[in-house]
């Protein structure tokens, strides 16, 4: 089954930018790790050397986790737009698992075109990220080595990843029968996502785990930094469940935010449509989800990591002498992961968007067939897009914040006058740039689809294949 290249261009997107977020995490670590080694202050101390290590550890997981799940998540999303043309496939004699076999291919060469470009992105990225903070002062002038062996790790990771998330994307097609070659793409309402108690029990399970042993990490890092990489896989667990149980969280959220779009037809409509469809809901905001929480969760992370290096600095000032120069430069590190992050939502966000209302041509066309224009159509898919993305935002905030701080706490919360447990600090200004850049994506990822959309003829939408 082949499929057109232009199918393919948000999977390969997905893929290359997780392979440059992988890539750009462990590069600027290690530069970060050769300006320390060379500080006569913080460079003579062992401690600083393991708190990298487990930093770097701790961003090659990050990095495969998040390329995974986005990954998946764009694969399924593509399967459900595909439903009415696999079931042809089955009713002229070919097999369901001849069909999955074929979408893992597809997921291997996307993987292997994304990780191989990844690379240079990322490469590319970090080269000119440090040329600019050399040129600037930020950083000392020196020899810094980029190209190292382990950035192998997240190209070889996403290769990996992407083929095996194809695969787990690609799992409805076992349950695509020949007869809905008639029909088109078949949804979960509300009561059958519900209804789904093994996978429900599996996503509070994980989400429970997770959550102790963020808690554990915490506590752990308050005598050890290892701490840390137990609250790193807690998170994994934690979000996995968020992932798992996505059908169950978000109509929660949806609800909350659909009632602020008014009473008018269209608005009513769309708030409707995003609840009665959670398995396309989560479809379709998880990737924000997911983005909303990393760069909230670098942000927390940094403004908490700069907060108790502060009060530590305060009670043992000859400790921390000369510690500026580090902050300043883990502060741009931690912009490069942020700046990758929110790549990470705009993409996911604008490729799920428009690809759910591509793929709702007939439904669309129905609405029209009923009578409602042009204007209305958009009105709501607006304001359906509108209420997923101040859904996934606000979650993507919570979750965000207390990784965040979790994270901060657990690798910090034993250095040497060390303030013990401290709040979360929040930017503010964050908040105001995300509810800014949610509201363009909104726009971008909408607006151009639904005017595709209902240019088509109501007659012609209604026998789109």
């Amino acid at each position: 089954m082949r499929r057109p290249l232009a199918e393919h261009i948000p999977s390969v997107l997905v893929a290359t930018l997780s392979a440059a977020f992988g890539v750009c995490l462990l590069e600027t670590t290690g530069v970060l790790a050769q300006v320390i080694s060379a500080d006569r202050v913080t460079g003579s101390r062992d401690i600083v050397a393991v708190f990298l290590q487990i930093v770097a550890s701790a961003f090659i997981v990050i990095a495969v986790y998040v390329g995974a799940i986005v990954t998946t998540n764009t694969f399924a999303t593509i399967i459900a737009g595909r439903t009415r043309t696999i079931a042809l496939y089955r009713l002229i004699g070919s097999s369901a698992a001849a069909q999955r076999r074929a979408v893992a291919r597809e997921g291997l060469a996307v993987g292997a075109v994304g990780s191989l470009l990844g690379a240079l992105i990322g490469t590319g990225t970090t080269v000119t990220l440090i040329s600019v903070s050399v040129a600037t002062g930020l950083m000392p002038t020196a020899n810094y080595r980029f190209i190292e062996p382990v950035i192998a790790l997240p190209i070889v990771a996403v290769m990996l990843t992407t083929w095996l998330a194809s695969w787990i994307g690609s799992r409805r097609v076992l349950h695509v029968s020949p007869i809905q070659a008639t029909g088109g793409a078949v949804e979960k309402s509300l009561d059958e996502a519900a209804g789904n108690r093994g996978r429900n029990v599996v996503a509070v399970v994980f989400f429970a785990f997770g959550g102790a042993l963020l808690v554990l990490g915490m506590i752990i890092g308050m005598v050890n930094p290892v701490g840390v990489l137990v609250g790193v896989v807690g998170g994994l667990f934690s979000f996995t469940g968020v992932v798992l149980g996505s059908q169950l969280v978000m109509p929660v959220a949806l609800r909350l935010t659909g009632r602020m779009f008014g009473r008018s037809a269209p608005s009513r409509l769309a708030a409707e449509n995003a609840v009665r469809y959670p398995e396309r809901s989560s479809r379709t905001t998880i990737g924000l989800v997911i983005g909303i929480t990393l760069v909230t969760m670098f942000a927390v992370c940094v403004e908490t990591y700069q907060v108790i290096i502060r009060e530590a600095q305060k009670t043992n000032p000859e400790v921390y002498q000369g510690v500026d120069q580090m902050l300043g430069v883990t502060v741009v590190v931690f912009s490069v992961l942020m700046g990758f992050s929110a790549l990470i939502a705009a993409v996911g966000m604008v490729n799920n968007i428009s690809l759910s209302v591509l793929q709702r041509t007939r439904e669309l066309g129905l609405l029209r067939a009923l009578g409602f224009t042009a204007r209305q159509v958009r009105e709501m898919i607006l304001a359906e897009s509108a209420q997923l993305t101040i859904a996934a935002t606000l979650v993507g905030l919570v979750l965000g914040t207390f990784y965040g701080w979790a994270g901060a706490q657990s690798l910090l919360g034993s250095i040497t006058g060390s303030p013990g447990l401290v709040l979360p600090s929040v930017p503010v200004g964050l908040l105001a740039i995300l509810a800014g850049a949610a509201a363009v994506l909104t726009l971008v990822a909408s607006v151009a689809p639904s005017r595709r959309a209902t240019r088509v003829v109501p007659v012609a939408a209604l026998a789109v294949q």
